[in-house]
Formats: structure tokens, C-alpha cells, sequence
């Protein structure tokens, strides 16, 4: 049974980017530049002698795959128009041995980017500027001298492993370094650290080298990257050929040897796990050696056969298909997305059992990720609204479409807000190389009730060219009387939480006491940026102790699902804790502001601690309520994870957002601070505290 489950939560975005790897020793600033000649994808020769008249020239790095140069594509474009007004030119350059005549002419065409781009054969060009990444970028002076070189801004990079997006630029290193060129003044920051790409250089091959793309390589790629890495998926480039990865060898083995690529963030001393896509120290190995040969291609009768992928529904042809909404989501191609959230009313008037459930985005380039929730019908939204306020929209229109997938269904949706998917019942998920929820012949399935209505949530990743998506779920029902295991989605989740500004390594954790014996498949843990590290661990009854999953170091935009590689039986009475650390310092590049108390909340400016996991019983014998859920805390438990001093009161910075703009009712003894009695009493107002029945 072990490869029933699945479900998906690998929050993807598939960029080989990184902190450029500047040596201090080679200063650029004030080296001379000689005057160079390059062409334009049209054939058009442009020469740095052609902009002796401007007060300066800015020359940007470029590469037509690179996901970081793909979203300053658009910015550079605008920039090149707000800098000609000042006098000042913009030249882009590509220096990727990979990067076609045909792929530099689409990337300008995408980016609408009127400014000459021009390839650089043999990387003559990038080795005078001593360039090493894309986007990397350079400002001359008059005399032809750099006085600025480094990042565009600091929106987007890459920090400790982990990929960061900030909403807006904080700083736009570039654009100052030129104004206070132009000014007379020295550049205030003349040095930045360029992050992105290895530019793909021509190197000198060892064609007598044992290991090689055809013998060794081929077979490396096609078992770990390929499934990404090809032809329409989010991989910024292609890894199906020889010609493809020939420019990509160094940042391969950079992102391999920093372990980002492939994304697994498991420790490996605790539990085995089906779907490991990690590297082997001999694949590992066997990649260095392949860089530092110059990346030889070998013998192409040495190549294995051509990996073959269904391109159509994993799961077979669905027997019903429900889209998220009536209207595509415009995706922009640039800047930080919130959430959305659609409620959808499948038209279920018979109890469903689900023998399989796969979700497909539109935008395979721009979705982030597509969970699908469940919401039985006697719970309503307000279950969706325990985390904040709610963001499922209003319920639209009836629509009368009588395509597939049923008549009379309600949508309703928008973006930002809280709460649309904590602790709910997740019965299918999207993220790029994941498995869906899968079972082949039926015997084991998820219940859903008559009336059930299902929760999207799309998260939007935009990647440099605007988009639109439509995502949608199928679903295969099995007959009820063939089923012999039934499964459902759950999990330990804290709501009850707020992690002071500056925390370094702030500490909140959930648990489940299980009262059945249960067999669990598979576990998500789910933070957002601030997320650090994440473990599960059984407390068995006779007082052992187990970590079952301990993720290190989180990383928000590789959450995958960890499916074991059996179900691990959990006897009656053992407790599943969840442990979440949380970064909210500044040394945490994905932070959004690190001067701010976060809390419990839907965006990733906000935070979340949910442990999913998926729970399995015999047909017959399942508990009626799932073993994990929200609120499960006693109230001297929640009162102690919100004391971030722990002077016995909590300060209205100390709540969770939802209860700050109450926090005067709160205050009943008008003391300045809430007590543990007061906290109390505040919960059962609220609903925070629930039954354990």
C-alpha cells in the first residue's frame, strides 16, 4: 500500500539562482573598458564607441533562461526609457553559449525591450568584465571606467538556501549608483553582490574524461531533474539533451553541492520516504567530475533511452473535471501575488468516494502551487474563518453551463485574506514534480458527503511575462463496495502564536493525542517565509520516542509532501507533536519586515504552523473525527506560547492580529495586560477554545 498517497504541497519554484560568487580581491571598480563590437539578434552591429556621446552607459548581463533576469526583463525595459531621458544608454549583453540567436530575440520581444541585446560569442565580452552572473550588471563612466557593478535592487534573491521575494525593492542600488554619477559625486555603494545565474561559458573540454553526459550524466538527469527540466514545466531550462545543459554545468553543480537541487529537505537519519528525490553521494560525485572535465558530451551511442512521460492525466481520464472559477486569474509578470481563494459548489448530491484526485494548472510557469480542500457541508465557511477573517468571496451567479463537471455550481473567490485552508480536509494539491493523490484499483479512497463544497487556493509565482490561469481538479470516484481502506487528509495545526520582531529562532509546537490505532502515509509541513525548520515526532504510549520527519532547513518555496515509503501504524494513545522554528531577524532574506510581531494569517507576509498528514483506517472502522484539527491547546498552553517574555501577562503585542483591535475588551481588569484568566475567558467568547469530543 505504500504508494496510494501523495498529495502534493511542493511549493515550486524550480530557479537555479544564487549569491554570486564576487571575489574581493578582483576589484572592478575604475577598470577600464575597451571598446567592443557585438551584434544584435538582427544581425545590427552595435559598438561601445556608438554612445561616446552619452554621459553614461549601462551594461546589463543577461540570460535568456535565467528566472532572475526574466523578472527584471520588463523593469530593465522601463528603466532603459526613464535613463534615456537623462542621457544615459542601456546595453544588454548574452554570453550564454546555450542562448540562440532565436531565444535572445524572444526574450526582448517578451520583456517589450527596445535597448540592443547583443551576443557575445565565446564570452570575450563577459571575461573583459570579469562577469559572472546574470543579471549582472555595470555602469560606465564617460571614459569608458566602471563605477558601479553589481544587483539591479534587492527584490529578489537568493540566501542560505533559501529563494527570497520581497514586495517592492528596498533599495534600487542601479538607479542611484547613475544619479550620483551624474550629479559628480563618487557612487556611494559602488559594489553590490550580484545575484543569478552562472553565465555559460565556453570551456575546454577533456574529451578522454570517464565520465560523460552520454555514459554517466544522462542517466543522473533523467532519474532526478527531467521531470521538471523538459519542454512546459516550471524548470527554467531544458535538461532533456546534451546541447541544452552544455552552458549549465557550473550552476548545476553549484545549486547540487548546496543542496537546493534537487529540492529535498529531509534529514536523512530519520524515516525512509518513497518519494526521496535526493542526490547519492556517488551522483554527486559523478557530476563534479563532469564539470571539471568541461562537461563532455562522450560517446551519443552511450545515451540511455528517452524518458517517456504522460503528458496527459496522471491519473487517468477523470470522470468529473471542476474549475476553480468561471474567469482566469491575469497573472502579472512581475511583483508578489496574494493568494486566491474560490469556493466551488460541486453540485455533490450522493456521498463521493475518491479513488483519485489530480490538480492541473493552466500556467504551468506561473502556479506556485493549487491546494484543494474539502468543506463538509455541516460545517459551512465559517470553519475557514477560525484562522481571521475569511477571504472566500461571495458566492457567484448559479452556472447553468452543462459542461463536465456538473450543473449549478456556485464560485466565489478573491485575493488576500486569512484562513482558507488551516486544519481543513485536503483532498488534492499541485506543485511541479509532485505526485497527485493516486490509487490505481480503488480499494482505498476518501469519503466526501453529499453537499460538500471544495476551497481552491492558487499561489502565483510571476516569472517575467504576464499570464493567465484557469486551474482546475479531476476526480475518480470508485464503487463504495470495493473499497477496503479509507484515508483522509488532517493536521496538528497552531494558530496561537506571535513571533516578536527580531526572533531568531522563535519556537511555537501543535500535537494530536491519537484515541485509534492509525496508520498515517505521508507529511507536509506548511510555513511560510520566516519558516525555519519543521519536525513531527511520536510519543508513544510506553514512552519512547520517534522523529518520524525533521525538515532543517525549511524552505518555503520547496514545501514537499514526505511520502513513507510503508504507512507507519501510530497505537492508540501515542501523540504526534509538530515542532516549527520561525526567523524573523533581519539575517532572514525572505522576511518580509523583520521589525513587525507576525501571526497566524493566510499570506506569506504572515505565518502559519500546520503539520499535514494523511491518516488511513479499515473500511468500518474509522473514527468518526480525524485526529488532528486546530485549537486543540489548553489555554495555560496557548497563554505560554503568546508570553514571548514570559512575565505572566501578555501586551497587545503579544496577540495574534485578530485579537489586537479587541485587546481593550480583553484587558477586563484594566491592568495594561491580559492574565491567563483573562485569556481564558477570551477563548471560550471566541470559540478558541473547542471540545476535545
Amino acid at each position: 500500500m505504500r504508494r496510494f498517497f501523495a498529495i502534493p504541497l511542493a511549493l515550486a519554484l524550480c530557479c537555479a539562482i544564487t549569491l554570486s560568487a564576487q571575489a574581493a580581491e578582483l576589484n572592478r571598480i575604475g577598470m577600464q573598458i575597451n571598446y567592443f563590437t557585438l551584434q544584435n539578434q538582427f544581425g545590427k552591429e552595435y559598438s561601445l564607441t556608438d554612445y561616446a556621446d552619452k554621459d553614461a552607459v549601462v551594461v546589463v548581463f543577461l540570460g535568456t533562461e535565467c528566472p532572475l533576469a526574466k523578472l527584471y526583463g520588463k523593469r530593465l525595459a522601463e528603466l532603459d526609457k526613464q535613463l534615456a531621458e537623462k542621457n544615459v544608454a542601456v546595453l544588454g549583453i548574452v554570453s550564454n553559449r546555450q542562448d540562440s540567436i532565436e531565444e535572445i530575440a524572444a526574450f526582448a520581444r517578451r520583456h517589450d525591450i527596445d535597448f540592443p541585446v547583443l551576443k557575445d560569442p565565446g564570452n570575450a565580452v563577459a571575461d573583459q568584465f570579469a562577469a559572472a552572473r546574470t543579471p549582472e550588471a555595470f555602469v560606465l563612466d564617460k571614459d569608458g571606467k566602471v563605477r558601479y557593478w553589481g544587483r539591479i535592487d534587492d527584490q529578489y534573491g537568493f540566501a542560505d538556501s533559501v529563494g527570497y521575494q520581497r514586495p517592492e525593492a528596498s533599495r534600487h542600488d542601479l538607479v542611484e549608483a547613475v544619479d550620483e554619477l551624474l550629479a559628480g559625486k563618487e557612487v556611494s555603494v559602488p559594489v553590490t553582490k550580484a545575484l543569478g545565474c552562472h553565465i555559460g561559458r565556453v570551456r575546454e573540454v577533456k574529451e578522454d574524461a570517464e565520465v560523460t553526459y552520454s555514459n554517466q550524466i544522462a542517466r543522473v538527469f533523467q532519474k532526478h531533474c527531467i521531470e521538471c527540466h523538459r519542454p512546459g514545466r516550471i524548470g527554467p531550462f531544458e535538461m532533456t539533451s546534451y546541447d541544452e545543459v552544455l552552458g549549465w554545468g557550473e550552476m548545476i553543480l553549484e545549486v547540487v553541492n548546496q543542496g537546493r537541487m534537487p529540492p529535498w529537505h529531509a534529514d536523512p537519519q530519520h524515516g525512509e520516504f518513497a518519494n526521496d528525490m535526493s542526490l547519492s553521494n556517488e551522483e554527486k560525485e559523478l557530476i563534479a567530475k563532469w564539470v571539471e572535465n568541461g562537461c563532455p558530451e562522450g560517446d551519443p551511442a552511450d545515451l540511455p533511452q528517452p524518458k517517456e512521460f504522460f503528458e496527459g492525466w496522471a491519473i487517468g481520464e477523470p470522470d468529473e473535471i471542476i474549475y476553480m472559477s468561471d474567469e482566469a486569474v491575469e497573472v502579472p509578470a512581475e511583483g508578489v501575488v496574494d493568494y486566491y481563494h474560490f469556493i466551488v459548489d460541486p453540485g455533490w448530491t450522493e456521498d463521493k468516494w475518491i479513488m483519485a484526485a489530480e490538480a492541473k494548472p493552466e500556467s504551468l510557469e506561473t502556479v506556485h502551487h493549487i491546494l484543494v480542500v474539502v468543506q463538509p457541508p455541516e460545517e459551512g465557511e465559517d470553519r475557514f474563518r477560525r484562522g481571521g477573517r475569511s477571504n472566500l468571496g461571495p458566492p457567484g451567479d448559479d452556472d447553468d453551463d452543462d459542461r463536465r463537471g456538473g450543473q449549478g455550481r456556485r464560485r466565489g473567490g478573491r485575493r488576500g485574506g486569512e484562513g482558507g485552508i488551516g486544519g481543513g480536509n485536503l483532498i488534492a494539491g499541485y506543485a511541479p514534480g509532485a505526485n497527485p493523490l493516486l490509487n490505481t484499483d480503488g480499494t482505498v479512497a476518501m469519503h466526501v458527503k453529499a453537499g460538500s463544497k471544495l476551497i481552491f487556493q492558487l499561489h502565483y509565482t510571476p516569472n517575467g511575462s504576464p499570464a493567465t490561469d484557469r486551474s482546475y481538479v479531476g476526480f475518480k470516484f470508485t464503487d463504495p463496495e470495493k473499497v477496503k481502506y479509507v484515508a483522509r487528509s488532517t493536521s496538528v495545526v497552531n494558530t496561537f502564536f506571535t513571533i516578536p520582531p527580531g526572533a531568531h529562532d522563535y519556537e511555537a509546537t501543535a500535537k494530536a493525542t491519537f484515541e485509534h490505532d492509525t496508520l498515517i502515509t505521508n507529511m507536509t509541513p506548511h510555513m511560510h517565509t520566516r519558516g525555519k525548520a519543521f519536525r513531527y515526532e511520536a510519543l508513544y504510549p510506553d514512552g519512547e520516542k520517534e522523529v518520524l520527519l525533521d525538515v532543517p532547513s525549511y524552505d518555503f518555496n520547496w514545501q514537499t509532501t514526505y511520502e513513507l515509503e510503508e504507512p507507519k501504524l501510530l497505537p492508540k494513545g501515542t501523540t504526534l507533536l509538530c515542532t516549527a522554528h520561525w526567523d524573523n531577524s533581519e539575517d532572514n532574506l525572505s522576511n518580509p519586515d523583520p521589525s513587525k510581531p507576525v501571526s497566524w494569517g493566510d499570506q506569506t507576509w504572515e505565518e502559519m504552523m500546520i503539520g499535514f498528514y494523511v491518516e488511513m483506517f479499515p473500511k468500518g472502522e474509522v473514527p468518526d473525527k480525524p485526529s488532528g484539527g486546530m485549537g486543540r491547546l489548553k489555554p495555560e498552553q496557548i497563554f505560554e506560547a503568546l508570553d514571548a517574555d514570559k512575565d505572566g501577562k501578555l501586551i497587545k503585542d503579544e496577540m495574534p492580529d485578530r485579537f489586537r483591535e479587541r485587546f481593550q475588551f480583553m484587558d477586563l481588569n484594566r491592568d495594561g495586560g491580559v492574565d491567563q484568566e483573562e485569556l481564558t475567558k477570551l477563548l471560550k467568547m471566541f470559540g478558541g477554545q473547542r471540545r476535545r469530543d
